[in-house]
């Protein structure tokens, strides 16, 4: 098992942590985790996008101009795709773009980027992590203190309206529980900031 030293809320040594290998240290697989961000990005459209085709666009009618004289291409049209004002070709129309991966590929997937955090040291275990009150200033200190990156995911084991308060006005720091993160949001962010009850949480779930 891999071991990873504890932190505290200071950045001093508060133990070691040994990470159960079958979640946090196998071989990562990059082609999983292409599929499930790939997925998680489509997921996350609106598909509200629309033009118009030449039939919804107004005006047509007559001819706008005669066949022959004028030196112009002929025209049939005005709604005619290559006349300004004209409709679109093949226009884009609202649609879901959601789709649906198989559970062994999105573990596998996870699995993955927790395996490359411990193995690249962007993983930082804490001992604990609270506060009396939202307190931003608090939540930077203890940033500094343990040396995260700009970019950084808190995840928690339990819901703390405390933690989740001070991290929010904090650019690039996130935060989630065990059972909202998600592969995009861990490979996009510098540090992986996780609690020591939030490890044993996940390799409870994911063991």
């Amino acid at each position: 098992m891999a071991k990873v030293t504890m932190l505290n809320m200071a950045g001093v040594e508060a133990g070691v942590i040994e990470l159960n290998d079958a979640i946090f240290g196998i071989t990562p697989n990059e082609n999983a985790v292409h599929a499930v961000i790939k997925n998680y990005l489509a997921n996350q459209r609106q598909g509200t996008q629309s033009a118009k085709t030449r039939g919804e666009v107004r005006g047509g009618g007559r001819k706008p101009f005669r066949q022959k004289g004028t030196g112009r291409h002929r025209q049939g049209h005005s709604t005619d795709p290559s006349q300004i004002g004209g409709g679109i070709v093949f226009a884009p129309k609202p649609r879901d773009y959601r789709y649906s991966l198989p559970k062994k590929l999105r573990r596998l997937a996870l699995k993955s980027v927790l395996s490359s955090k411990v193995a690249e040291q962007e993983i930082i275990v804490l001992d604990e992590l609270r506060f009396d009150a939202p307190k931003t200033k608090e939540m930077v200190k203890v940033l500094e203190n343990v040396k995260a990156g700009k970019k950084a995911l808190i995840v928690m084991a339990e819901k703390d309206e405390n933690v989740i308060k001070s991290a929010a006005n904090i650019p690039g720091v996130r935060t989630a529980l065990v059972g909202t993160m998600n592969v995009y949001e861990i490979i996009n962010h510098e540090s992986f900031i996780v609690t020591q009850e939030a490890v044993k949480k996940i390799e409870e779930v994911y063991a």
